[in-house]
C-alpha cells in the first residue's frame, strides 16, 4: 500500500469515516467502563455491547442530534445515506443507516483532530443514555 498520499476526511466515502468512527465509539465505551468499573473482562464486553450495537447506537445519535452543528449534522446525514449492502441482525434498517451516520460522524470528528468535540459529545451521551432500555 502506498502511504505516501494522505486524504482530506472531507472526500473520503462516508463507509470510510464510518468504519474508523465505530472504533472510536468502542474505545471510548471500553475505557469509560475500565476506568469506572471493577468487572472481568467478559463482563466489560457484555456492558459494551449495550452501547456499540447498531440499535444503540441509533438511540444515542437521536439524543444527541440536537446538539449537532449544521456541518455535523451534513457529515451525519451523508453517512445516514451511504448505500449499504447488508443490515445488522438484530436492527431495523432505519436503526442500522442512522448507527452508521452516527459512527460516520465520529470518524469525521476524529479524522479532522476534533476530539474535544468527540469527548464533549461522548461524555453527553453517558450522561443522558440508558444502556438498559428497550
Amino acid at each position: 500500500m502506498n502511504e505516501s498520499e494522505t486524504i482530506d476526511p472531507r472526500e473520503l466515502n462516508p463507509l470510510a469515516l464510518a468504519f474508523v468512527g465505530d472504533s472510536v465509539l468502542e474505545l471510548l465505551v471500553r475505557t469509560r467502563l475500565a476506568r469506572h468499573h471493577r468487572m472481568s473482562a467478559g463482563k466489560l464486553n457484555v456492558e459494551k455491547v449495550k452501547y456499540v450495537s447498531a440499535r444503540a447506537q441509533f438511540r444515542e445519535e437521536q439524543l444527541l442530534e440536537p446538539l449537532f452543528t449544521e456541518e455535523e449534522l451534513v457529515v451525519f446525514k451523508r453517512g445516514r445515506n451511504a448505500s449499504k449492502a447488508s443490515v445488522a441482525k438484530h436492527a431495523s434498517p432505519e436503526e442500522y443507516r442512522a448507527s452508521t451516520g452516527f459512527e460516520c460522524l465520529l470518524g469525521w470528528l476524529y479524522l479532522t483532530g476534533q476530539m474535544a468535540r468527540v469527548e464533549e459529545l461522548f461524555d453527553a451521551l453517558w450522561q443522558q443514555f440508558d444502556p438498559n432500555q428497550k
